[in-house]
């Protein structure tokens, strides 16, 4: 366990100290210190107070998370590649490929992580990287993945992100060729006025970069359809006429707004805080791509204000007539309803980190009443996403406000993927969240539970 020992890690669990996967050295260290007060100082501008339960700690775990997200600014990785060359008789600059010796070494589907330059959300990334070995040098296979963790480690653009795993393995190696492709996929984060108004926003934007030295150097190269062939082996489907045209100036979807300037009154400091906190993590915020940033971060997570917004919903606010009742009777003819899919975005109150996903939505009503409509729950899905959360916290309100609505039986699945599993040093790609709130005939109905939970759709495998 480490610097830990397991009777002092126990100690800590009885004593409620919350153990991070991370360097706990972080902690005391003056960036650590600057970030936690410019945190507070954005929590503070949302409305919140730091001091309630759920958000004490929340300075420090964000402090943390994106010292961890940004730790390849104190990496070099020519000494990673240095410390793991080992000689291969037989791989001569002569022979080649072709030949039969110094074939092709390809590393496929390394899953890394990295900060968005352009808003400081963070974006996932698959990395396929290839390289042609020469004067009788090959490299240890994880150290491919160590360098290209370095450089995604830092706020990144997927290009550069390709260009400098690139160069940085051609300078260290010194092969005949080194060939970067990465699959990145950013959180088109919408804003709630927009959701309102159309909730069918698609949820991300996808961007495919490569990057190419020596004999990868060239696009239409033979050496390129080996290594596209072999990906497409194992069903990594890349087409070779897409990356000519690869290279993309604008991906990040804060870039597509005609304005980056926060709406409505000036927050005074949030702007200056986050600034401060590109300097803690090492960057320059004076740097071209980052002078905008600041505002396009405030700007986005000042939808999470702790605000009582108008929700909009004419039944939700004003009440409906219990459904199970007719002319103050019950109706004894009730059958369950299901809305599913239901899209939500949300914000980590414990790290200010976006987490997404839908909610199905169960509920007993009278066969007599006319089922609620979608837009009016995900309406209400919305307006409880858009708040500092928690998923257990939004399960719950969305089921209570449903059943006042939906005449008390109800029951509700909340199923999300969390950013925080993949940028606190966790790092467990593709894994989700689920959650279950239930009220009325639902609480003490088996059957009606698993009636439900059977007509949740499976997700689509490989989706985002």
């Amino acid at each position: 366990m480490g610097a830990l020992d397991e009777g002092h890690f126990n100690e800590e669990l009885r004593n409620g100290v919350e153990l991070d996967c991370l360097d706990l050295g972080f902690e005391d260290q003056p960036e650590t210190v600057a970030i936690e007060d410019a945190v507070k100082v954005l929590l503070q501008g949302l409305g919140e107070d730091i001091n309630r339960e759920g958000l004490k700690k929340t300075p420090l775990r964000v402090a943390k998370a994106l010292r961890e997200g940004t730790k390849g600014y104190k990496q070099k990785a020519k000494d990673i590649v240095q410390s793991a060359l080992f000689p291969e008789v037989g791989l001569d600059d002569a022979v080649g490929h072709a030949g039969g010796a110094g074939g092709l070494v390809i590393v496929r589907d390394l899953d890394l992580f990295s900060y968005c330059e352009s808003c400081l959300l963070p974006f996932q990334v698959k990395c396929q990287i290839g390289y042609v070995p020469s004067g009788q040098r090959v490299v240890g296979l994880s150290k491919l993945s160590r360098v290209a963790d370095v450089f995604a480690k830092r706020l990144q653009d997927p290009q550069r992100l390709a260009d400098e795993i690139c160069s940085a393995l051609h300078h260290g190696i010194k092969p005949a060729g080194v060939a970067v492709i990465l699959q990145c996929s950013h959180m088109h984060f919408p804003n709630i006025e927009s959701l309102f108004l159309d909730s069918s926003r698609q949820g991300w934007v996808k961007a495919l970069v490569h990057s190419g030295s020596g004999v990868f150097e060239n696009n239409f190269a033979d050496v390129w359809d080996d290594f596209l062939s072999l990906l497409k082996f194992r069903g990594i489907n890349v087409d070779k006429t897409r990356m000519k045209d690869s290279k993309q100036q604008c991906w990040c979807p804060s870039q597509y707004s005609s304005s980056v300037e926060v709406t409505g009154p000036p927050i005074p400091g949030m702007v200056t805080a986050v600034t401060s906190i590109l300097s803690s993590l090492g960057e320059d915020p004076s740097r071209e791509e980052l002078v905008r940033t600041p505002s396009r971060f405030v700007k986005w997570l000042m939808n999470f204000q702790n605000a009582n917004l108008e929700m909009k919903l004419n039944a939700f606010a004003c009440g409906r007539t219990d459904p199970l009742k007719q002319n103050g009777e019950v109706s004894l003819h009730k059958q369950i309803y299901t809305v599913l899919n239901l899209t939500f975005w949300s914000q980590c109150e414990h790290h200010l980190l976006p987490f997404h996903g839908v909610v199905h939505i169960g509920y007993y009503s009278a066969e007599e009443i006319t089922p609620a409509s979608k837009s009016l729950l995900q309406s209400m899905v919305h307006f409880y996403g858009f708040k500092l959360q928690v998923q257990e916290r939004l399960t719950r309100q969305i089921a209570e406000t449903a059943s006042s609505l939906l005449g008390g039986d109800v029951m509700v699945v909340v199923e999300a993927n969390h950013n925080c599993m993949i940028s606190r040093g966790i790092e467990k790609f593709g894994s989700s969240t689920a959650t279950i709130a239930v009220l009325g005939l639902f609480s003490s109905d088996p059957a009606a539970r698993a009636k439900f939970l059977q007509n949740i759709p499976t997700p689509a495998s490989g989706g985002s």
